[in-house]
């Protein structure tokens, strides 16, 4: 593992803060192209590539070192929700993108902010979305699911996406 980690933490100090540029509904955030122009001629420097596959009911993201074979890898759970007016297909393939985005950003430790630098402007702290699917998703018993909840029932405050990670959880634990 020590040419993966190696070639990892050299990637992780030269590659740059990925600014959010798509738009959402209320919110902005780097999309897929956005990350990978930044990311790819990286990796290929330091000798790394990832592959992303869809597996069950979630995304195998695995990064290699292609020198030597070295491998980690993680696999991260896409729950199943109703977005808006999509139909189910849609849904799902709306949250394979979103999920592509975070497991990826986790894995390669990448900083995704919005440019403020020419504003002067600051951004709120909110929430990290995928912080809290891993804190749900490493929980085994609805006990401690329910602890979990309980012990963070402030900084959750009614965040309706941490919630329907709670309640998807909750039914995978039935």
């Amino acid at each position: 593992m020590k040419n993966l980690i190696k070639a990892l933490s050299q990637f992780q100090n030269e590659c740059p803060i990925i600014h959010k540029d798509t738009k959402g509904h209320n919110y902005t955030y780097a999309d897929l192209p956005q990350i990978f122009n930044v990311i790819n001629p990286l990796l290929n420097k330091h000798k790394l590539c990832f592959t992303q596959l869809l597996e069950n009911d979630g995304i195998r993201t695995i990064l290699f070192h292609v020198e030597s074979g070295e491998q980690i890898e993680s696999l991260t759970t896409i729950p199943l929700v109703k977005l808006g007016a999509m139909n189910e297909y849609q849904s799902y393939g709306s949250g394979v993108t979103y999920f592509r985005r975070y497991a990826l950003s986790s894995m390669l430790g990448l900083v995704t902010d919005k440019d403020t630098d020419a504003s002067g402007a600051s951004t709120p702290a909110s929430a990290n979305l995928n912080s809290w699917y891993t804190a749900v998703n490493q929980v085994k018993t609805l006990q401690e699911l329910e602890e979990l909840f309980e012990s963070k029932k402030a900084q959750i405050a009614g965040n309706q996406d941490i919630i329907k990670l709670f309640s998807t959880r909750k039914q995978q634990l039935n």
